[in-house]
């Protein structure tokens, strides 16, 4: 018996405007930064959450993406305004190990709580496109 292969749909892309009436109602300041590296850096979620300080490499302006999809490196561009806010959140928050821990502290962030916080800001602005959050 034969499936009939279900017609795979690329997300919307969100507009520069979009995102900045995101990241404007966005009151958190960790959040803040989970959605400016998510779009500036094109990064998926399970990409985010496993970032560690090392992966940021300021001078070449790079990120260091581990076990990507299909478990290869590779490198994605760190943009100027997402650096400025990733130096404010170190300062605030001293990483140790996980760019992103967890609740635990010794894990990363989970994909799923990271989820909720595109999810919940995504929804304050109404916006109506369907977008993809992994």
């Amino acid at each position: 018996m034969f499936r009939v292969k279900k017609e795979k749909k690329l997300p919307d892309i969100l507009s520069q405007e979009e995102v900045t009436r995101i990241l404007n109602v966005v009151e958190n300041h960790k959040h803040k930064v989970l959605l400016s590296l998510v779009y500036s850096a094109g990064l998926r979620v399970s990409e985010l959450v496993r970032l560690k300080i090392e992966d940021i490499d300021s001078i070449r302006m790079l990120i260091h993406v581990r076990d990507a999809k299909g478990k290869k490196d590779r490198y994605t561009l760190l943009s100027e305004k997402a650096l400025i806010v990733l130096r404010d959140y170190y300062r605030r928050y001293t990483p140790k190990e996980w760019l992103f821990k967890g609740g635990d502290k010794k894990h990363h962030l989970t994909e799923r709580s990271a989820q909720r916080v595109f999810e919940k800001d995504y929804y304050k602005v109404a916006i109506k496109k369907n977008v993809s959050y992994s």
